[in-house]
C-alpha cells in the first residue's frame, strides 16, 4: 500500500497537507526534532495537531529523530508519553536506546527507525523488524534496486523519501551536517553549549 507522508512544521503547512491529500503526516515537537528550524508544535499545540488530524482521518508521526544525550533522557521520554496520551500514530526515532524503551513500554504504538539510523541493507531492516520496529525509513542515498530487494525480504514497513535530502546527501548525518551549516543542533546544544 501507498502512503503519502508529508512533513508538517506548523499549524497551517499540516491544515495544507491534510486538505490537499496526505493520508499521514509527520512533526517535531519543539525539542528533539532534527528539523530544528521548523516552527514545530509545544505540547499544547502538539495535542491540537493530533486531534486535527484524527478527525480528518490523517494519521499523525511524531519525529524524536536526534540522539538523546543521558541529561535529555527523561524528557524525550516525557515527550513519547504525552504524545501516546494525545493519540499519537507512531514515533519515528533515531535513538535506538529511546526506541527500545519505548517499544517495551508501549507495545501498541508503532516505533519507527528514522532515516537518521542510516538503515541502508536488508541486515539493518531485519535487525530493526527482530527488535520490535514497526516500519524503518531507509537511507536516501539507496537506489530503486536496492530498495526493491529489501522491501522483497523483510516484512517490516518500509518507508523511502520522493524528494532531495540536505543533510549532505547521507541519511543520519546530520549532526555532522549541523556542524558544518549551524542547522539542526537545538537538542545537541541543551547540554553542551556551544
Amino acid at each position: 500500500m501507498v502512503d503519502l507522508l508529508a512533513p508538517v512544521g506548523d499549524f497551517e503547512c499540516l491544515k495544507a497537507a491534510v486538505q490537499n491529500g496526505a493520508n499521514s503526516v509527520y512533526f517535531g515537537a519543539n525539542i528533539f526534532s532534527a528539523r530544528a528550524f521548523a516552527n514545530n508544535f509545544d505540547l499544547e499545540n502538539l495535542k491540537k495537531a493530533i486531534q486535527y488530524a484524527k478527525i480528518r482521518g490523517v494519521k499523525t508521526n511524531l519525529t524524536l529523530n536526534t540522539l538523546i544525550k543521558d541529561c535529555e533522557y527523561d524528557d524525550a521520554f516525557y515527550l513519547a508519553n504525552k504524545a501516546y496520551e494525545f493519540g499519537i500514530d507512531a514515533i519515528i526515532v533515531q535513538d535506538l536506546g529511546l526506541a527500545l524503551d519505548l517499544i517495551k513500554t508501549f507495545p501498541d504504538l508503532p516505533i519507527h527507525g528514522s532515516t537518521q539510523m542510516t538503515v541502508h541493507n536488508l541486515n539493518g531492516a531485519l535487525e530493526l523488524q527482530k527488535l520490535g520496529f514497526k516500519r524503518v525509513v531507509l537511507a536516501r542515498e539507496l537506489s530503486i534496486n536496492e530498495i526493491e530487494y529489501i522491501c522483497k525480504n523483510t516484512d517490516i514497513e518500509i518507508e523511502t523519501f520522493i524528494h532531495g535530502a540536505l543533510c549532505i546527501s547521507y541519511s543520519g548525518q546530520c549532526l555532522f551536517s549541523s556542524l558544518l551549516g549551524g542547522r539542526s543542533r537545538k537538542s545537541w546544544e541543551m547540554c553542551w553549549p556551544l
